[in-house]
């Protein structure tokens, strides 16, 4: 509830519970992990998956790029913030009592080892893929024809289109722009024997590998197809040496508060943000080391990390491998179902929903419905208005079309769209500008505050009055993400629903404070009170001896004042159960801090994303009585007090028992894709017993059980859903 507040402190809870003989690890930094650190170790899971003996091998190489791209936006945004404060003698300590200096020499080493795995794990991968008749070659002889081939290639497509630039005082150094990979040739003029130092920049627009044609695939890193061709780029020189190069440069966009036209400032920092400080520079093979010299002085290169590698550089390009036709190398297709509910109703989406309450997890459950109830929406004469957050919705959407037509239609069309959504920002100026043109009002919200809230209203006119269309998601209105993110969309047609959302877009488009709302609960004003509030009944029931659990979903965990208030219930006995796939600043397992919280991280096939709490409510989980929430926000400080998110009570029976005893029960229960935290910070992955029974893969069961969302002809039709059930002491 919106007027809900903080009851009590964490702190003081804790420390009233804590025998005072014991150390008041309560008031230490030891108590959190380090934030940055942890998301490292998050991405060390991912790259264990390159790993994975039970993955097909172009799924264990697409982890290897997953991880590389993972890396390059941690460094682009986390490591420049470190630096960039130190740079600015900016000595803000960590939860966990570090400076940033001392932050930035861990994050830079623990970066080193993650790449000295990832250039191990590819020299491997590319021996298995090469045994699968997959060969990636670089300097190494070819056929005659596949020579020639690769001849006439670069000639046809590369040496055009390329720019040699020789390095000396009357040509200025080149920019190279954030992930631009460049060639520096170190050369002998015949004609005089004297020394030139040139360089190319590799434009971005040419293809990261490039496949010789043929039945067996063979492959050539851009780079290395300008390498293996310099005397034609240089005729009359020696090739003495040439080295590879990378850099990554600082890509967040800081707001200024005094902006006064948002639109405009937006458009002018990522122009800026191309030319960010330089992070990271990576140096690959024997660089010649003048050229390194000239780089790091030219390059400006002020508390960078250089790498230096004998492997590949830019391990996100390898994504391109991943799409050679081998589909016996790849996990089997999926196709998401339609959910069943829909299609009892000849696919009218405002029928199923009038009916009861209906929850999609996608993408086993296909994303298409969320689609197709905003086209319904355009198209039915019936509907007056539309309202819709926008937050990331990729390239090519759907959302935008649907809005458009609406518009277009005549209705009253509402869009939110989010400018500071990182690395989208530019994709949404063009969504607002279209969306403008065709008679939506466009709205982009605070200037402090993202809209990171995912929720789209459809006002329809039914009899005599108006009935108002929710939904709610806890992933972005993305149809690419969200066939491999799994989240959770909620449909309802509950009017304090319907009265709520009113109350969130007057908050978002005219700054209207609500000071009540029957349902959601919305931050920054009211979200952090709601799970306060829940966590110290668990706290109240834990002390008078009833049942007292906390269930909870997330991608990640940092915020200290809720983690301290975990901390208090567990000291309370509450029995505490994290699902946590990313970074978690709370430590597991210390006696008299921590001892009844367990935290496990899930990495598998598709990335974990809906955000769910469970609070027992005084009963054994799972049960009706329980207190189930889905929300839009991490349990970070950012999504907590400076983003608007939602948290929604599930009410409805059917729904709630679906995202308690299925959705959320099966993450509990993995066994296959699960990582255990230690108290020192590491993770292992979970232990199966000597009994295959005992293995359990929630990715798996999903994609082979019909849909959670009114299972209605699939159980009609004699096809029963496995049941789920909680063992104590299996988690």
């Amino acid at each position: 509830m919106l007027e809900a507040r903080e009851t009590s402190n964490p702190v003081a809870t804790m420390a009233a519970i804590t025998p005072a003989s014991e150390p008041d690890i309560t008031q230490s930094p030891a108590r959190f992990f380090n934030r940055e650190l942890s998301w490292l170790t998050f991405n060390q899971r991912v790259l264990a998956e390159a790993e994975n003996p039970h993955y097909p091998l172009l799924e264990r190489l697409r982890f290897l790029s997953i991880s590389g791209s993972n890396l390059d936006e941690f460094m682009t945004v986390r490591v420049a913030g470190l630096a960039g404060q130190i740079r600015r003698s900016i000595d803000e300590i960590s939860i966990d009592g570090m400076t940033p200096t001392q932050q930035l020499s861990a994050v830079h080493e623990r970066i080193l080892e993650i790449e000295a795995t990832q250039q191990a794990i590819w020299r491997s991968l590319k021996d298995e893929l090469a045994e699968c008749g997959i060969r990636v070659v670089g300097e190494e002889r070819v056929s005659a024809a596949n020579d020639r081939w690769l001849k006439d290639y670069f000639l046809g497509h590369i040496m055009p289109v390329i720019t040699p630039q020789a390095i000396d005082p009357a040509h200025p150094f080149p920019f190279v722009a954030n992930t631009g990979i460049g060639v520096m040739f170190s050369l002998t003029r015949a004609a005089d024997n004297t020394a030139v130092m040139e360089m190319i920049l590799i434009p971005q627009a040419l293809p990261r590998f490039v496949r010789i044609p043929g039945p067996d695939a063979i492959y050539m890193s851009i780079e290395d197809l300008i390498c293996r061709h310099a005397e034609e780029i240089f005729p009359g020189f020696k090739v003495n040496g040439h080295g590879v190069f990378r850099v990554l440069r600082d890509s967040d966009i800081e707001i200024e508060e005094d902006a006064e036209d948002l639109v405009r400032y937006y458009r002018t920092a990522i122009q800026r943000r191309r030319r960010g400080m330089v992070i990271v520079l990576q140096l690959q093979g024997r660089f010649n080391p003048a050229a390194e010299e000239l780089l790091r002085a030219q390059l400006g290169l002020d508390k960078a990390l250089i790498i230096k590698t004998g492997g590949l550089i830019g391990m996100a390009g390898l994504s391109g491998i991943v799409e050679e036709d081998r589909p016996e190398l790849k996990f089997e297709p999926y196709s998401p179902r339609y959910p069943e509910r829909i299609l009892e109703h000849d696919g009218d989406c405002f029928a199923a929903i009038r009916e009861k309450g209906i929850v999609i997890q996608h993408p086993f459950e296909s994303f298409e419905v969320v689609i197709d109830f905003l086209k319904q929406a355009a198209r039915d004469p019936d509907v007056i208005a539309i309202k819709q957050t926008l937050y990331r919705a990729g390239k090519q959407s759907a959302i935008i079309a649907a809005l458009i037509a609406a518009a277009e239609a005549g209705k009253s069309v509402t869009a939110v769209v989010e400018l500071k959504a990182r690395f989208d920002e530019e994709q949404n100026l063009l969504w607002a500008s279209q969306l403008e043109r065709a008679g939506v009002q466009v709205i982009y919200g605070f200037v402090d505050w993202k809209t990171h809230a995912k929720v789209s209203m459809v006002v329809r006119r039914e009899g005599d009055g108006y009935r108002t269309y929710c939904h709610f998601g806890t992933g972005n209105y993305h149809p690419v993400t969200a066939r491999i993110y799994t989240d959770l969309s909620y449909f309802t047609a509950a009017p304090e629903a319907g009265r709520d959302v009113g109350k969130l877009f007057n908050f978002i488009t005219g700054y209207i404070e609500p000071k009540h709302t029957e349902l959601l609960s919305i931050s920054p004003i009211s979200l952090r009170p709601t799970l306060y509030q829940c966590i110290d009944a668990e706290i109240a029931n834990a002390q008078a001896g009833k049942p007292a659990t906390i269930w909870a979903k997330m991608n990640s965990l940092t915020d200290p004042d809720l983690i301290d208030r975990l901390y208090a219930a567990s000291s309370a006995g509450v029995e505490i159960l994290l699902v946590i796939r990313g970074i978690c600043c709370l430590r597991p397992g210390i006696e008299g801090l921590s001892e009844n919280i367990t935290v496990k991280s899930i990495i598998g096939r598709f990335l974990e994303h809906a955000r769910i709490w469970a609070f027992a409510n005084g009963s054994e989980l799972p049960s009706r009585k329980a207190r189930v929430f889905i929300t839009s926000a991490d349990g970070m400080s950012r999504n907590l007090d400076r983003r608007v998110e939602l948290l929604l009570p599930l009410r409805n029976k059917t729904v709630h028992d679906q995202v308690l005893g299925q959705v959320m029960l099966a993450n509990l229960l993995d066994t296959e894709q699960s990582w255990f935290l230690e108290a020192d910070g590491d993770y292992h992955r979970a232990k199966v017993g000597e009994d295959e029974d005992e293995a359990f893969n929630l990715h798996s069961y999903f994609m082979t059980n019909p849909s959670i969302s009114g299972r209605g002809a699939s159980l009609a039709s004699g096809r029963k859903v496995p049941k789920l059930s909680l063992r104590r002491g299996n988690i």
